[in-house]
């Protein structure tokens, strides 16, 4: 049985950084960041169910917003630090944040649908990549490969690993099959705040950083690039990234709770 003060002890003398006490959710907290996370995905797979070209961004808000509210829920993103709508919706070479307008979707277009749900003051996040009509195999490649290193962290990481085992396995993963990780942006801890610590690196040297301990919650979020890793924020509107060089970018999310078995999906 886990017991934090026993084992930020022992960690401690070994001289590594161990997670601070709030950062180990309670089983009340963690139970409402469960059920966040269960309407976070009922939202996605509603819009799952609609997508497709020929619709716009700003209908994939209607989507998100009134099933959101039909599920007891509140958006995060609304209004956040002034985001004004209530989804980010991140198209071809915007890598996060975008915002939904009356951009239509073209066939051929992957988009990354960031998804995020409070409910009854608790948080779940998430995000999937849609691919609309006919895509490339270059773009199926993309959007497959970031899906495949994020899962593979389910299967490498374990109660008792450090937190940049994360970005070395995402980084070596997606650098193999030729593609590059964005550096500047990343997970987070997430249930009680939309964002809170650690943050959470894509790319990083095994066996550094923060003690995983059961009991935490936070995202894996891999934002991976065709071409370069570089990135610029649009002055226009102070939210969205783009690539550097024009190419495309792809994005998958996940909400995770570490056990003492290892992690634990509680949105996707």
């Amino acid at each position: 049985m886990f017991n934090y003060d026993e084992m930020a002890k022992l960690y401690s003398k070994r001289g590594a950084t161990v997670p601070k006490p709030e950062m180990i959710k309670t089983p009340e907290q963690i139970e409402g960041i469960r059920e966040a996370g269960r309407i976070n995905t009922l939202v996605l797979d509603e819009v799952a169910k609609h997508i497709k070209a020929g619709m716009t961004t700003n209908e994939i808000n209607d989507i998100v917003h009134k099933k959101t509210i039909e599920l007891g829920g509140i958006p995060a993103p609304l209004n956040y630090e002034g985001f004004p709508k209530s989804v980010c919706t991140s198209i071809n070479d915007q890598v996060c944040h975008g915002i939904p307008d009356d951009t239509i979707l073209k066939d051929g277009d992957i988009i990354n649908v960031d998804c995020t749900t409070i409910v009854n003051g608790y948080y779940g996040d998430a995000s999937r990549m849609f691919l609309i009509g006919n895509v490339d195999e270059a773009g199926k490649f993309l959007v497959k490969t970031t899906k495949e290193a994020l899962d593979l962290c389910l299967e490498k990481i374990k109660p008792y690993d450090r937190l940049r085992d994360i970005g070395y396995y995402i980084e070596k993963y997606c650098k193999e099959r030729g593609f590059s990780v964005v550096h500047e942006v990343g997970g987070h801890g997430v249930g009680v705040d939309f964002h809170e610590d650690p943050f959470v690196f894509h790319y990083g040297k095994k066996g550094t950083g923060m003690v995983l301990f059961p009991g935490m919650i936070f995202t894996i979020e891999p934002m991976v690039n065709e071409g370069t890793r570089n990135i610029f924020l649009d002055a226009s509107n102070d939210w969205t990234i783009y690539t550097d060089d024009g190419g495309r970018s792809a994005q998958w999310e996940y909400t995770l709770l570490m056990t003492e078995e290892g992690l634990e999906i509680l949105s996707k």
